[in-house]
């Protein structure tokens, strides 16, 4: 799956990229990062990508020449492209989003182009040219880089064989709109605390029934928002319930 990156500060994503999973994945070719220098697209002498804000305020805005040129070069090198503006506005990135991209890329010859943003903000003028805009959560960053790697990673874990065991990216967190089930390894014993006996019997559906009461019962205590929309059975409903209660 092919990502590109529009981005005044290329050299924030060496590591990341290099590093881990994602850097095997990109020596396999499952995954390629490419990039598209906004400042190449900047106005005058100094390749300026930002101006003061008509109407005042504090900060600077991202003006819409560079950023609608540098989008349109990434259109052209990925057609087919599925751009996204990384901004606060845009609606929250959350798993079945990963999914949604994941599946697009997969079936789409362009990939993903992430706009990454920096000062204040766009002008709105920019916003027709994108074809979705992304938040990772209710709070502001500095830039959209830091975003744009947290939906490179989310998503290119989806991608049959980045991952190698399958199973790991159908049974983590918020795979199923839970919270994990508590993880154990060795030793069985650490400072007094024992790893629970069901998961040392071998028996696996007993093991499978464990760990679902208990993503129902760390869901519900700590995220209980996410109940809403998870798909539970009548018995999980009920432990569910079970669990807040007692939390209460």
């Amino acid at each position: 799956m092919r990502f590109t990156i529009v981005t005044l500060f290329q050299g924030y994503f060496a590591g990341a990229l290099e590093s881990g999973i994602l850097g095997r994945a990109r020596e396999a070719g499952l995954v390629t990062v490419d990039f598209v220098d906004l400042r190449v697209f900047g106005e005058g002498r100094h390749r300026v990508t930002d101006d003061y804000p008509f109407g005042g305020g504090a900060g600077m805005v991202m003006k819409p020449g560079p950023v609608v040129s540098a989008i349109e070069v990434a259109r052209a090198a990925s057609p087919g492209c599925r751009v996204v503006l990384l901004t606060p506005q845009g609606r929250l990135f959350r798993q079945p989003v990963a999914r949604e991209l994941a599946s697009a890329g997969r079936e789409g010859p362009g990939g993903l182009v992430l706009v990454c943003g920096r000062y204040e903000g766009f002008d709105e003028r920019i916003r027709p040219y994108c074809d979705d805009e992304l938040s990772i959560g209710d709070f502001v960053l500095m830039g959209g880089e830091a975003a744009a790697l947290v939906v490179i990673e989310a998503v290119a874990r989806l991608l049959p064989g980045v991952l190698g065991a399958e199973a790991s990216s159908e049974e983590e967190t918020l795979s199923e709109g839970l919270l994990e089930y508590p993880q154990y390894t060795r030793p069985r014993s650490f400072r007094g605390a024992a790893v629970p006996e069901v998961l040392l019997g071998g028996h696996h559906a007993d093991v499978a029934a464990w760990r679902r009461r208990q993503a129902l019962v760390r869901t519900a205590r700590r995220r209980p928002d996410l109940l809403d929309a998870a798909p539970l059975s009548d018995d999980d409903r009920r432990w569910a319930r079970r669990a807040a209660a007692d939390e209460a």
